[in-house]
């Protein structure tokens, strides 16, 4: 069962991976060419334009993206947790529910197979996959930020664990979500939805204090980005929150499946 699993979401596995790696390959190729001294004087006159709120949502107010590793902290760290956000919850929104939509689920019924076990086998691939894909782009970029100057090594890897705080918890809440659905064209636009209110309300809750409380209504403050740059270390309390809420929402996944009834 785990093996056929791991079979059928390699395809997705290699082309969400391979979106993230053609992306920074083609941004270390380029970039050296694009930011020249001309370019930088006038990206540093861009960047007075913008008010300090949005700088400092991007992380652009305490670094430089004169280099590439400039670059991943600000906006590239940004798309990375914005894929992986993606691809996780596309993952849990449908991992359980295909076997539904593909009639999958009569045959799995003729096997002595528990849905405890079903759903157990699911989540294995899925945060397989899932910390896979963070571990293979964080080696990726370690090599050509390598080949490509210097940088901080610890700062670095800390940044390239963050995206599984975010990930995981977005897997779990979207398969919880999946419970409650027959079809996987409806949780794919929930999925997607998820990640793209949950992204905004994190930008927004750092444009201004007066909001500043929503971020606790977003996945995304898990990853926390700019404390690891500040002070180069991850906040436990974001390793707890984000182990915590995928448990509850696993042990909720378990409880719906085993209730719902399948068609």
């Amino acid at each position: 069962m785990i093996k056929r699993e791991f079979k059928i979401n390699l395809k997705s596995f290699i082309i969400w991976l391979s979106i993230l790696i053609i992306m920074f390959t083609f941004v270390y190729a380029i970039y050296p060419y694009i930011m020249t001294d001309h370019n930088m004087k006038s990206m540093d006159e861009l960047m007075k334009v913008f008010p300090p709120e949005v700088l400092k949502a991007f992380n652009m107010d305490m670094t430089s993206i004169a280099t590439a590793y400039g670059y991943l902290k600000t906006e590239g760290f940004t798309f990375i947790l914005l894929i992986i956000g993606l691809y996780s919850s596309i993952l849990g929104g449908s991992i359980l529910l295909k076997e539904e939509s593909d009639k999958t689920i009569e045959y799995l019924g003729t096997l002595p197979i528990k849905r405890t076990n079903i759903i157990t086998n699911k989540v294995i691939v899925s945060i397989t996959y899932i910390v896979l894909t963070v571990l293979m782009l964080g080696i990726f970029n370690y090599i050509a930020l390598s080949i490509s100057g210097s940088f901080d090594h610890k700062q670095f890897i800390l940044l390239s664990i963050t995206p599984i705080l975010v990930g995981i918890p977005l897997f779990a809440f979207n398969l919880f979500i999946s419970t409650f659905m027959h079809k996987t064209k409806k949780t794919i636009g929930i999925s997607l939805g998820i990640v793209f209110v949950s992204y905004l309300v994190n930008i927004l809750s750092q444009l201004s204090s007066n909001v500043d409380f929503i971020k606790y209504f977003s996945f995304y403050t898990l990853a926390n980005t700019r404390g690891v740059i500040e002070k180069i270390t991850i906040n436990p309390v974001c390793i707890i929150i984000s182990l915590v809420i995928t448990i509850i929402l696993l042990i909720g996944t378990y409880i719906r499946y085993n209730k719902k009834e399948l068609i």
